[in-house]
């Protein structure tokens, strides 16, 4: 497959044109960044580990019945994906109490739900993301009825799945962001990464931080926590 030219750089990846027009190359940097861009700087090796483990999970969940944009792994830092319309909307999963919704709701960390809450974010770094629900995505016609009635159970899914398995790894899921996409015909799939860039990831005993808010918080040991749960999955796998 032939790498063509750039259409698109973010925060954590490339994303390259190929001479399949329904698929794109994605390419995993090891920049870091925080509060919307705020907070820059790089973690070695978290391209490849990020790009790794998205791939692993993006497998799996398709043989649980989630659709996804992943096609193939071509090398440590770059995947071939289904090129899709990003649906502008963040998706979070919420387990236990954490980072900007402890914050918001002045509660402490480490509350544990009696249900997974699901929130939405206006994915729109002029704008800070902002919170929005239902109503206004449909009022700004990010998304169809339909389509968030499909991204609500998709996103359960993924967390039924993903609590699961880190359970197994010895680590508890307390939340993560999901992005969908659209193909050419409008199905949606599951896109962007699974990644301790996305998931909050806690040891299970210690309650040790192992993602990214190490480098949000400067806790410090980020490259080694990135290591430990890619160590941890691949011995799940």
């Amino acid at each position: 497959m032939q790498k063509l030219e750039l259409l698109y750089e973010g925060k954590a990846k490339k994303v390259y044109a190929t001479d399949d027009p329904a698929l794109v190359i994605v390419d995993y940097k090891d920049d870091a960044t925080a509060f919307n861009g705020a907070k820059k700087g790089t973690i070695a090796g978290k391209g490849v580990i990020n790009n790794q483990m998205t791939n692993r999970f993006m497998a799996k969940l398709e043989t649980a019945g989630v659709p996804t944009h992943f096609v193939r792994e071509l090398s440590e830092r770059e995947t071939v994906v289904k090129k899709v319309s990003i649906v502008p909307l963040e998706v979070i999963i919420r387990n236990i109490s954490a980072g900007s919704f402890a914050k918001r709701y002045g509660v402490e960390e480490g509350i544990v739900f009696d249900e997974p809450t699901i929130e939405f974010s206006y994915k729109c770094d002029a704008l800070d993301d902002p919170l929005l629900n239902t109503s206004h995505a449909l009022a700004l016609k990010l998304a169809t009825p339909e389509e968030i009635a499909v991204i609500e159970k998709y996103a359960f899914a993924v967390n039924d799945f993903l609590k699961s398995f880190w359970s197994s790894c010895g680590v508890t899921l307390v939340d993560f962001k999901l992005e969908f996409g659209r193909l050419a015909d409008g199905r949606l799939v599951l896109a962007d990464e699974i990644s301790p860039d996305t998931c909050r990831l806690w040891d299970s005993k210690t309650h040790e931080k192992l993602d990214k808010d190490r480098f949000r918080r400067d806790l410090g040991g980020v490259e080694g926590a990135y290591a430990e749960v890619m160590r941890r999955m691949m011995e799940a796998l």
